[in-house]
């Protein structure tokens, strides 16, 4: 079992018992950050919301089905009032607890089915070279990724950065990259689609940038088209690392497009940069 395996079936062994993502990550055997990035490659979801989300549909379901006590499912979903578990159900649901239980029906509403994760990987996946990374100055059109957009707007980032690529400030070489930085607990992040830069100070305020320290690196070779590289993302996290022995480092990681790399077609391959230590 790899890492988001081993934290689904825990969420789903004790989902009626107050769970933390440190708590998660440990029996996963690995770090918050390293599990954050993990679960979210392996199931388009953050850890902590798919657990609440999880506790939500088990009491929508108790409560179409005539509960009549709903503090107590309040405190079985890990909240510690009526209140705060009404107004989680009704953001989430669209309606309340109440009203569900008078309308005893479960048709319109998003409910979580449990996840059932397969160890599917990529069969061919390269081994990683090792590189200390120098250390990198990155500016370009950053965007705030979230598990409600998903990243679909990451093509459409690429496409507007592209019309000030070539012009673009102090820029240095002709390598192009896709930095992830600034994560949080819950799998946002912020996604840098730039340029290296000699340095900062001339740079128009629409442009986001990031100080990549040296850092060792695993680099792992992309070849397919860009569309399927978040089954690459999955393996690395899921598969590779935890095999590996090592450990992700809580740094900046990212794509690196080289002159190879086609932007129009999507064809040409790329790198992946995990921080390692």
């Amino acid at each position: 079992m790899y890492p988001a395996q081993k934290a689904l079936w825990y969420i789903e062994s004790h989902l009626a018992e107050a769970l933390t993502l440190d708590e998660i990550a440990g029996v996963a055997g690995v770090s918050r950050f390293h599990l954050v990035r993990a679960f979210a490659a392996a199931t388009g979801l953050p850890v902590m919301r798919y657990v609440r989300a999880r506790r939500l549909t088990e009491a929508a379901r108790a409560l179409a089905g005539g509960a009549p006590d709903i503090l107590s499912l309040a405190l079985e979903a890990d909240y510690g009032s009526h209140e705060a578990f009404t107004r989680a159900f009704r953001d989430h649901f669209g309606m309340t607890p109440e009203a569900v239980r008078a309308g005893t029906c479960l048709n319109q509403l998003r409910l979580q089915e449990p996840i059932m994760m397969d160890s599917t990987a990529l069969d061919d996946l390269k081994p990683p070279r090792f590189v200390t990374g120098k250390p990198l100055l990155v500016a370009g059109l950053g965007e705030r990724i979230t598990h409600d957009n998903g990243g679909a707007g990451i093509p459409g980032q690429w496409h507007r950065f592209h019309q000030f690529i070539d012009g673009f400030p102090g820029r240095v070489g002709a390598v192009a990259y896709g930095v992830c930085c600034n994560g949080d607990d819950a799998g946002n992040f912020d996604y840098i689609a730039g340029v290296e830069v000699s340095d900062f100070s001339d740079l128009p305020r629409e442009f986001s940038r990031v100080r990549i320290p040296e850092q060792k690196y695993a680099v792992f070779t992309h070849s397919d088209h860009i569309s399927t590289i978040r089954r690459t993302v999955n393996t690395i996290w899921n598969h590779w690392l935890p095999a590996s022995g090592m450990k992700a480092a809580d740094a900046p990681n990212f794509e690196r497009y080289d002159e190879r790399f086609d932007s129009v077609t999507g064809n040409g391959g790329l790198e992946i940069w995990v921080p390692v230590k």
